[in-house]
């Protein structure tokens, strides 16, 4: 999006300390300094121009002009940035997933309420299960489907229990299944979370 003012007779962008951010169907724009959002318009241009840096969106934007803006930033290639959690995300420092074009890269999705506290501790099944909710979630946002998943790759404290429970992921991958790596490690972010996984997905249409 615009990094800064944008001249509506040109619709060239000047360089400021501001970014535009799409929240619900609404522009705003933010001053990076105060970090205060200020309603712009309550309707998304359309303009390419719009499309030179980053956009940051919030919400899905999936009909009308929300739409269009979003089709013309994916054909421009420019990244798509979405946060599920925005005030989690801005606490532990990470974007939930960014669309570049056509690619889809998704954070690793752990078992973990709004509130940023543990679900289902002790329990690889539901964790295994919480996990795959979240990543639909952004899947859903952004208009792909668990078919356009390429690559999956899956973090656990305990290779033997996830093997276990693994099978859901039958429920899951009805199609065909992604490319990845299953890797053991010795601990995750949160004490009790035994299972991560992250995505890759692409779709053309």
């Amino acid at each position: 999006m615009c990094c800064g003012k944008k001249n509506m007779a040109n619709g060239n962008c000047s360089e400021t300390s501001s970014t535009l951010i799409c929240l619900l169907n609404k522009v705003y724009i933010t001053d990076n300094v105060s970090n205060k959002l200020h309603e712009k318009s309550n309707k998304i241009s359309t303009t390419s121009s719009l499309c030179n840096q980053p956009s940051f969106c919030y919400a899905k934007l999936s009909t009308g002009s929300g739409k269009a803006y979003r089709n013309s930033c994916r054909r421009k290639g420019t990244p798509e940035y979405f946060l599920l959690r925005p005030e989690l995300a801005k606490a532990y420092g990470y974007c939930h997933a960014v669309r570049i074009g056509d690619n889809l890269i998704i954070s690793g999705a752990v078992s973990m309420a709004d509130a940023g506290n543990l679900t289902a501790p002790g329990d690889m099944a539901q964790q295994m299960k919480n996990c795959y909710e979240n990543l639909k979630k952004i899947l859903d946002h952004y208009g792909y489907s668990i078919n356009d998943d390429v690559v999956e790759n899956v973090f656990t404290t305990s290779m033997e229990e996830f093997i276990n429970v693994s099978s859901y992921r039958n429920s899951i991958y009805t199609k065909q299944f992604p490319t990845g790596s299953w890797m053991q490690v010795s601990g995750l972010v949160l004490p009790g979370q035994l299972i991560e996984i992250e995505w890759e997905a692409h779709n053309s249409n």
